[in-house]
Protein backbone atom coordinates (compact mmCIF):
# COMPACT_ATOMS: atom_id res chain seq x y z
CA UNK A 1 0.00 0.00 0.00
CA UNK A 2 2.72 2.14 0.83
CA UNK A 3 4.15 1.74 -2.50
CA UNK A 4 0.79 2.86 -4.27
CA UNK A 5 0.71 6.21 -2.15
CA UNK A 6 4.35 7.45 -3.47
CA UNK A 7 3.69 6.19 -7.04
CA UNK A 8 0.35 8.19 -7.46
CA UNK A 9 0.04 11.15 -7.66
CA UNK A 10 -2.47 12.74 -5.01
CA UNK A 11 -5.48 14.63 -6.33
CA UNK A 12 -6.65 17.53 -4.26
CA UNK A 13 -10.46 17.62 -4.14
CA UNK A 14 -10.65 17.77 -0.76
CA UNK A 15 -9.90 21.61 -1.29
CA UNK A 16 -12.77 22.64 -3.60
CA UNK A 17 -14.81 20.95 -1.10
CA UNK A 18 -13.74 23.74 1.51
CA UNK A 19 -14.65 26.34 -0.97
CA UNK A 20 -18.38 24.86 -1.20
CA UNK A 21 -18.51 24.72 2.27
CA UNK A 22 -16.89 28.23 2.55
CA UNK A 23 -19.53 29.65 -0.39
CA UNK A 24 -22.42 27.94 2.04
CA UNK A 25 -21.48 29.75 5.21
CA UNK A 26 -21.13 32.98 2.86
CA UNK A 27 -24.53 32.57 2.21
CA UNK A 28 -25.55 31.84 5.49
CA UNK A 29 -23.88 34.84 7.34
CA UNK A 30 -25.16 37.47 4.44
CA UNK A 31 -28.66 36.40 5.07
CA UNK A 32 -28.00 36.14 9.29
CA UNK A 33 -26.22 39.37 9.49
CA UNK A 34 -29.28 41.86 7.55
CA UNK A 35 -30.94 42.48 10.50
CA UNK A 36 -28.37 43.50 12.17
CA UNK A 37 -27.16 46.02 9.66
CA UNK A 38 -30.75 47.28 8.82
CA UNK A 39 -31.54 47.28 12.42
CA UNK A 40 -31.46 51.24 12.63
CA UNK A 41 -33.08 51.62 9.90
CA UNK A 42 -35.65 49.17 10.52
CA UNK A 43 -36.39 50.70 14.26
CA UNK A 44 -37.33 53.50 12.46
CA UNK A 45 -39.40 52.31 10.07
CA UNK A 46 -41.11 49.92 12.26
CA UNK A 47 -40.80 51.69 15.63
CA UNK A 48 -39.56 48.77 17.92
CA UNK A 49 -38.02 49.66 20.99
CA UNK A 50 -34.53 48.06 22.33
CA UNK A 51 -36.88 45.29 24.19
CA UNK A 52 -38.45 44.48 21.21
CA UNK A 53 -35.29 43.82 19.23
CA UNK A 54 -33.93 41.86 21.90
CA UNK A 55 -36.88 39.48 21.85
CA UNK A 56 -35.99 39.44 17.55
CA UNK A 57 -32.84 38.59 18.20
CA UNK A 58 -33.73 36.21 21.26
CA UNK A 59 -36.00 34.56 19.08
CA UNK A 60 -33.47 33.46 15.83
CA UNK A 61 -31.01 31.89 19.12
CA UNK A 62 -34.09 29.74 20.86
CA UNK A 63 -34.95 28.64 17.24
CA UNK A 64 -30.75 28.29 16.07
CA UNK A 65 -30.17 26.42 19.12
CA UNK A 66 -33.43 23.78 19.06
CA UNK A 67 -32.32 23.51 15.14
CA UNK A 68 -28.88 22.90 15.85
CA UNK A 69 -29.65 19.66 18.05
CA UNK A 70 -32.26 18.79 15.52
CA UNK A 71 -29.97 19.24 12.57
CA UNK A 72 -27.08 18.00 13.90
CA UNK A 73 -29.10 14.36 14.59
CA UNK A 74 -30.46 15.37 11.03
CA UNK A 75 -27.84 15.34 9.33
CA UNK A 76 -26.11 12.35 11.13
CA UNK A 77 -28.57 10.55 9.79
CA UNK A 78 -28.56 10.82 6.44
CA UNK A 79 -25.84 12.67 5.38
CA UNK A 80 -24.18 16.04 4.79
CA UNK A 81 -25.12 16.13 0.82
CA UNK A 82 -28.76 15.76 1.69
CA UNK A 83 -29.01 17.27 4.99
CA UNK A 84 -27.28 20.56 3.85
CA UNK A 85 -29.18 20.38 0.78
CA UNK A 86 -32.53 20.97 2.31
CA UNK A 87 -30.89 23.14 4.95
CA UNK A 88 -30.05 25.79 2.29
CA UNK A 89 -33.40 25.36 0.82
CA UNK A 90 -35.14 26.05 3.83
CA UNK A 91 -33.45 29.28 5.07
CA UNK A 92 -33.35 30.84 1.44
CA UNK A 93 -37.25 30.68 1.56
CA UNK A 94 -37.46 31.53 5.37
CA UNK A 95 -35.06 34.82 4.31
CA UNK A 96 -37.06 36.05 1.82
CA UNK A 97 -40.44 35.91 4.22
CA UNK A 98 -38.98 38.81 5.63
CA UNK A 99 -39.51 40.73 2.91
CA UNK A 100 -43.04 40.41 4.48
CA UNK A 101 -42.83 41.50 7.91
CA UNK A 102 -44.48 44.36 8.83
CA UNK A 103 -44.28 44.50 12.87
CA UNK A 104 -41.38 43.03 14.72
CA UNK A 105 -43.61 40.25 15.72
CA UNK A 106 -43.01 39.54 12.17
CA UNK A 107 -39.21 39.68 11.69
CA UNK A 108 -39.78 37.74 15.07
CA UNK A 109 -41.26 34.97 13.23
CA UNK A 110 -39.50 35.40 10.25
CA UNK A 111 -36.13 34.93 12.37
CA UNK A 112 -37.24 31.60 13.96
CA UNK A 113 -37.67 30.00 10.41
CA UNK A 114 -34.04 31.30 9.62
CA UNK A 115 -33.03 30.29 12.72
CA UNK A 116 -34.26 26.77 11.90
CA UNK A 117 -32.76 26.19 9.21
CA UNK A 118 -29.48 28.03 9.23
CA UNK A 119 -28.16 25.81 11.71
CA UNK A 120 -27.63 23.12 9.91
CA UNK A 121 -24.62 24.66 8.21
CA UNK A 122 -21.78 23.86 11.22
CA UNK A 123 -23.08 20.45 11.71
CA UNK A 124 -22.86 19.65 8.17
CA UNK A 125 -19.62 21.30 7.33
CA UNK A 126 -17.44 20.26 10.54
CA UNK A 127 -18.72 16.82 9.49
CA UNK A 128 -17.63 17.61 6.20
CA UNK A 129 -14.39 18.51 7.24
CA UNK A 130 -13.87 15.58 9.50
CA UNK A 131 -14.74 13.25 6.38
CA UNK A 132 -12.66 14.86 3.87
CA UNK A 133 -9.32 15.80 6.08
CA UNK A 134 -6.86 13.60 8.41
CA UNK A 135 -6.70 15.44 11.39
CA UNK A 136 -3.84 17.99 10.76
CA UNK A 137 -5.58 19.67 8.46
CA UNK A 138 -8.97 19.87 10.15
CA UNK A 139 -8.16 23.43 11.77
CA UNK A 140 -6.89 25.04 8.57
CA UNK A 141 -9.50 23.72 6.85
CA UNK A 142 -12.12 24.98 9.31
CA UNK A 143 -11.14 28.55 9.50
CA UNK A 144 -10.83 28.66 5.54
CA UNK A 145 -14.56 27.22 5.63
CA UNK A 146 -15.36 29.51 8.13
CA UNK A 147 -13.98 32.56 6.64
CA UNK A 148 -17.28 33.21 5.05
CA UNK A 149 -18.66 33.81 8.20
CA UNK A 150 -16.59 37.09 7.65
CA UNK A 151 -16.87 37.33 4.05
CA UNK A 152 -21.02 37.05 4.48
CA UNK A 153 -20.88 40.32 6.69
CA UNK A 154 -18.45 41.95 4.87
CA UNK A 155 -20.61 41.98 1.78
CA UNK A 156 -23.76 42.74 3.79
CA UNK A 157 -22.88 46.42 4.76
CA UNK A 158 -21.52 46.90 0.83
CA UNK A 159 -23.91 45.54 -0.64
CA UNK A 160 -27.32 46.80 1.30
CA UNK A 161 -27.17 50.41 0.40
CA UNK A 162 -26.41 49.30 -3.58
CA UNK A 163 -29.72 47.40 -3.14
CA UNK A 164 -31.90 50.09 -1.02
CA UNK A 165 -30.38 52.36 -3.56
CA UNK A 166 -31.25 50.71 -7.25
CA UNK A 167 -34.32 48.98 -5.96
CA UNK A 168 -36.00 51.23 -3.69
CA UNK A 169 -36.48 49.22 -0.31
CA UNK A 170 -34.97 47.52 2.40
CA UNK A 171 -37.31 43.98 1.20
CA UNK A 172 -35.69 43.43 -2.00
CA UNK A 173 -32.20 42.76 0.60
CA UNK A 174 -34.12 39.87 1.85
CA UNK A 175 -35.58 38.68 -1.48
CA UNK A 176 -32.43 38.58 -2.83
CA UNK A 177 -30.56 37.19 -0.53
CA UNK A 178 -32.86 34.09 -0.39
CA UNK A 179 -31.88 33.37 -3.96
CA UNK A 180 -27.80 33.08 -3.19
CA UNK A 181 -28.88 29.92 -1.82
CA UNK A 182 -31.04 28.32 -4.59
CA UNK A 183 -27.86 28.94 -6.94
CA UNK A 184 -24.89 27.47 -4.32
CA UNK A 185 -27.39 24.55 -4.01
CA UNK A 186 -27.07 24.04 -7.85
CA UNK A 187 -23.04 23.43 -7.44
CA UNK A 188 -23.36 21.10 -4.00
CA UNK A 189 -25.45 18.74 -5.67
CA UNK A 190 -23.25 18.54 -8.69
CA UNK A 191 -19.86 18.74 -7.00
CA UNK A 192 -20.05 17.05 -3.85
CA UNK A 193 -20.30 13.18 -2.42
CA UNK A 194 -18.21 11.33 0.16
CA UNK A 195 -14.76 10.98 -0.98
CA UNK A 196 -14.97 7.36 -1.85
CA UNK A 197 -17.52 8.43 -3.61
CA UNK A 198 -16.44 11.60 -5.52
CA UNK A 199 -14.95 10.84 -9.36
CA UNK A 200 -12.55 13.75 -8.79
CA UNK A 201 -10.17 11.92 -6.16
CA UNK A 202 -7.99 9.23 -6.63
CA UNK A 203 -6.35 6.38 -3.83
CA UNK A 204 -3.41 8.48 -2.60
CA UNK A 205 -5.92 11.64 -1.94
CA UNK A 206 -8.43 8.77 0.33
CA UNK A 207 -5.59 7.14 2.00
CA UNK A 208 -3.96 10.54 2.71
CA UNK A 209 -8.01 12.08 3.91
CA UNK A 210 -8.13 8.54 6.02
CA UNK A 211 -4.54 8.98 7.40
CA UNK A 212 -5.19 5.62 9.47
CA UNK A 213 -8.75 6.47 10.49
CA UNK A 214 -10.93 4.21 8.21
CA UNK A 215 -14.21 4.85 7.93
CA UNK A 216 -16.36 3.68 10.92
CA UNK A 217 -19.45 1.72 11.10
CA UNK A 218 -22.66 3.84 11.02
CA UNK A 219 -24.06 3.66 14.58
CA UNK A 220 -27.21 4.95 16.64
CA UNK A 221 -26.58 6.94 19.32
CA UNK A 222 -29.09 8.99 21.46
CA UNK A 223 -28.38 12.81 22.84
CA UNK A 224 -28.24 11.43 25.86
CA UNK A 225 -25.64 9.14 25.60
CA UNK A 226 -23.14 11.96 24.54
CA UNK A 227 -23.97 13.54 27.66
CA UNK A 228 -22.19 11.17 30.10
CA UNK A 229 -18.97 11.93 27.69
CA UNK A 230 -16.45 14.88 29.40
CA UNK A 231 -15.59 15.44 25.85
CA UNK A 232 -19.25 16.87 25.16
CA UNK A 233 -19.18 19.01 27.84
CA UNK A 234 -15.72 20.30 27.60
CA UNK A 235 -16.55 21.32 24.18
CA UNK A 236 -19.89 22.56 25.04
CA UNK A 237 -18.87 25.16 27.74
CA UNK A 238 -15.59 25.98 26.03
CA UNK A 239 -18.81 27.24 22.87
CA UNK A 240 -21.16 28.58 25.48
CA UNK A 241 -18.45 31.50 27.36
CA UNK A 242 -17.79 32.53 23.68
CA UNK A 243 -20.37 32.25 20.82
CA UNK A 244 -22.93 34.63 23.15
CA UNK A 245 -19.79 37.57 22.03
CA UNK A 246 -20.06 36.70 18.39
CA UNK A 247 -23.58 37.11 18.52
CA UNK A 248 -23.04 40.63 20.72
CA UNK A 249 -20.92 41.77 17.67
CA UNK A 250 -22.76 40.25 14.54
CA UNK A 251 -26.33 41.57 15.91
CA UNK A 252 -25.21 44.82 18.37
CA UNK A 253 -21.98 46.16 16.51
CA UNK A 254 -23.70 48.18 14.04
CA UNK A 255 -26.14 49.59 16.48
CA UNK A 256 -23.14 50.36 19.03
CA UNK A 257 -20.80 52.27 16.67
CA UNK A 258 -24.74 54.08 15.66
CA UNK A 259 -24.98 55.04 18.99
CA UNK A 260 -21.98 55.88 20.25
CA UNK A 261 -20.70 57.72 17.03
CA UNK A 262 -23.51 58.81 14.95
CA UNK A 263 -22.70 56.37 11.92
CA UNK A 264 -25.98 55.76 9.78
CA UNK A 265 -26.49 52.73 7.41
CA UNK A 266 -23.97 54.59 4.37
CA UNK A 267 -21.22 55.24 6.37
CA UNK A 268 -21.39 51.78 8.48
CA UNK A 269 -19.49 49.81 5.43
CA UNK A 270 -15.78 50.61 6.16
CA UNK A 271 -15.99 50.05 9.71
CA UNK A 272 -17.83 46.94 9.66
CA UNK A 273 -15.68 45.62 6.62
CA UNK A 274 -12.11 46.47 8.53
CA UNK A 275 -13.59 44.20 11.42
CA UNK A 276 -14.75 41.29 9.31
CA UNK A 277 -12.10 41.61 6.98
CA UNK A 278 -9.58 40.99 10.17
CA UNK A 279 -11.61 38.68 11.77
CA UNK A 280 -11.49 36.75 8.54
CA UNK A 281 -7.70 36.72 8.68
CA UNK A 282 -7.79 35.85 12.64
CA UNK A 283 -9.50 32.76 11.52
CA UNK A 284 -7.80 31.15 8.73
CA UNK A 285 -4.48 32.07 10.91
CA UNK A 286 -5.36 29.98 14.16
CA UNK A 287 -6.55 27.10 12.03
CA UNK A 288 -2.75 27.40 10.33
CA UNK A 289 -1.20 27.98 13.45
CA UNK A 290 -2.86 24.90 15.22
CA UNK A 291 -2.26 22.52 12.21
CA UNK A 292 1.48 24.06 11.40
CA UNK A 293 1.90 23.08 15.02
CA UNK A 294 0.87 19.52 14.58
CA UNK A 295 2.90 18.97 11.14
CA UNK A 296 5.84 20.18 13.11
CA UNK A 297 5.55 16.93 15.58
CA UNK A 298 3.53 18.70 18.17
CA UNK A 299 0.57 16.87 20.03
CA UNK A 300 -2.91 17.31 19.17
CA UNK A 301 -3.65 18.72 23.11
CA UNK A 302 -0.64 21.38 22.89
CA UNK A 303 -1.34 22.44 19.20
CA UNK A 304 -5.41 23.33 19.74
CA UNK A 305 -5.21 24.21 23.67
CA UNK A 306 -1.93 26.74 23.11
CA UNK A 307 -3.69 28.47 20.00
CA UNK A 308 -6.52 28.84 21.93
CA UNK A 309 -4.98 30.25 25.04
CA UNK A 310 -3.08 32.71 22.52
CA UNK A 311 -6.69 33.91 21.34
CA UNK A 312 -8.00 34.55 24.55
CA UNK A 313 -5.31 36.81 25.90
CA UNK A 314 -6.16 38.91 22.34
CA UNK A 315 -9.69 39.64 23.40
CA UNK A 316 -8.75 41.28 26.69
CA UNK A 317 -8.59 44.64 25.65
CA UNK A 318 -11.83 44.91 23.83
CA UNK A 319 -12.58 46.18 27.28
CA UNK A 320 -11.90 49.45 27.09
CA UNK A 321 -14.69 50.05 23.72
CA UNK A 322 -16.88 51.84 25.53
CA UNK A 323 -14.50 54.09 27.08
CA UNK A 324 -12.89 54.97 23.53
CA UNK A 325 -13.58 58.71 22.00
CA UNK A 326 -11.83 57.53 18.77
CA UNK A 327 -13.73 55.60 16.16
CA UNK A 328 -10.45 54.50 14.51
CA UNK A 329 -9.47 52.52 17.59
CA UNK A 330 -13.24 51.47 18.68
CA UNK A 331 -12.98 49.51 15.07
CA UNK A 332 -9.39 48.44 15.66
CA UNK A 333 -10.26 46.98 19.28
CA UNK A 334 -13.16 45.03 18.15
CA UNK A 335 -11.45 43.86 15.02
CA UNK A 336 -8.52 41.98 16.84
CA UNK A 337 -11.48 40.88 19.21
CA UNK A 338 -13.31 39.38 16.38
CA UNK A 339 -9.91 37.55 14.77
CA UNK A 340 -9.26 36.55 18.12
CA UNK A 341 -13.19 34.52 18.15
CA UNK A 342 -12.56 33.29 14.96
CA UNK A 343 -9.45 31.93 15.60
CA UNK A 344 -10.86 30.25 18.75
CA UNK A 345 -13.60 29.33 16.63
CA UNK A 346 -11.89 27.62 14.29
CA UNK A 347 -9.74 25.19 17.02
CA UNK A 348 -13.05 24.17 18.93
CA UNK A 349 -14.98 23.05 16.02
CA UNK A 350 -12.00 21.18 15.40
CA UNK A 351 -11.30 19.70 18.65
CA UNK A 352 -14.88 18.12 17.96
CA UNK A 353 -13.83 15.79 15.40
CA UNK A 354 -10.68 15.35 17.37
CA UNK A 355 -12.49 13.99 20.48
CA UNK A 356 -15.66 12.10 18.46
CA UNK A 357 -15.59 9.46 15.79
CA UNK A 358 -17.05 11.13 12.44
CA UNK A 359 -20.02 9.41 12.55
CA UNK A 360 -21.62 11.82 15.89
CA UNK A 361 -19.36 14.77 14.62
CA UNK A 362 -23.39 16.15 13.25
CA UNK A 363 -24.69 15.38 16.82
CA UNK A 364 -22.06 16.54 19.02
CA UNK A 365 -21.73 20.08 16.95
CA UNK A 366 -25.37 20.91 17.25
CA UNK A 367 -25.28 19.86 20.71
CA UNK A 368 -22.77 22.31 21.34
CA UNK A 369 -24.21 24.87 19.78
CA UNK A 370 -27.40 24.27 21.23
CA UNK A 371 -25.94 25.23 24.62
CA UNK A 372 -23.77 28.19 23.61
CA UNK A 373 -26.96 29.74 22.00
CA UNK A 374 -29.08 29.09 24.61
CA UNK A 375 -26.28 31.39 26.51
CA UNK A 376 -26.71 33.82 23.11
CA UNK A 377 -30.24 33.85 24.02
CA UNK A 378 -30.41 34.82 27.21
CA UNK A 379 -27.65 37.53 26.70
CA UNK A 380 -29.63 38.84 23.90
CA UNK A 381 -32.25 39.69 26.82
CA UNK A 382 -30.63 40.59 29.10
CA UNK A 383 -28.31 43.08 26.94
CA UNK A 384 -31.56 44.32 25.37
CA UNK A 385 -33.02 45.13 28.91
CA UNK A 386 -29.71 46.98 29.48
CA UNK A 387 -29.74 48.89 26.78
CA UNK A 388 -33.25 49.94 27.12
CA UNK A 389 -32.07 51.42 30.79
CA UNK A 390 -28.94 53.03 29.93
CA UNK A 391 -27.47 52.36 26.63
CA UNK A 392 -23.67 53.75 27.53
CA UNK A 393 -23.70 51.02 30.85
CA UNK A 394 -25.12 48.24 29.26
CA UNK A 395 -22.17 48.36 26.48
CA UNK A 396 -20.01 48.94 29.29
CA UNK A 397 -21.30 45.50 30.85
CA UNK A 398 -21.33 43.60 27.66
CA UNK A 399 -17.44 44.30 26.49
CA UNK A 400 -16.05 43.32 29.60
CA UNK A 401 -18.24 40.28 29.59
CA UNK A 402 -17.08 39.66 26.15
CA UNK A 403 -13.60 40.30 27.13
CA UNK A 404 -13.04 37.36 29.64
CA UNK A 405 -15.59 34.94 28.59
CA UNK A 406 -12.64 33.12 26.47
CA UNK A 407 -10.45 32.80 29.51
CA UNK A 408 -13.01 31.00 31.22
CA UNK A 409 -13.57 29.01 28.16
CA UNK A 410 -10.23 27.20 27.66
CA UNK A 411 -9.59 26.44 31.53
CA UNK A 412 -12.88 24.84 31.19
CA UNK A 413 -11.78 22.58 28.63
CA UNK A 414 -8.36 22.14 30.20
CA UNK A 415 -10.00 21.09 33.56
CA UNK A 416 -12.68 18.81 31.67
CA UNK A 417 -10.19 17.03 28.94
CA UNK A 418 -6.69 17.51 30.68
CA UNK A 419 -5.09 15.15 27.39
CA UNK A 420 -7.55 15.94 25.05
CA UNK A 421 -8.32 11.65 25.01
CA UNK A 422 -10.51 11.01 22.56
CA UNK A 423 -13.90 8.81 22.93
CA UNK A 424 -13.39 5.40 21.37
CA UNK A 425 -16.62 3.58 22.42
CA UNK A 426 -20.25 4.60 21.91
Amino acid sequence: MSKQKTSLKKTNYRWAIVALLFFATTVNYFDRFLMGILAPLLETEIGWTEQEYGYIIAAFQLAYGIGTLLMGYFIDRVGTRVGLGIAVVLWSIASMLHATARTWVGFALARIGLGISEAGNFPAAIKTVAEWFPKKERAFATGLFNGGSNVGAILAPILIPLIIAGLGSWRWVFILSGFLGFFWLFFWLIFYRKPRESRFTNKAEIDFIEDGEPEVEKVKISWFKLLKYRQTWAVSLGKLMADPVWYFYLFWGAKFLNTKFGIDLKEMALPLVSIYVIADLGGITGGAISSFLMKKGKSVNFSRKITMLGSAILVLPVMTVPHQSSLVISVALIALAAAAHCSWSANIFTVISDLFPKNVVGSVTGFATTVSTAGGMVTALLLGHALGESSQGGYEIAFKVASFGYLIGITIIHVLVPRMKPVTKL
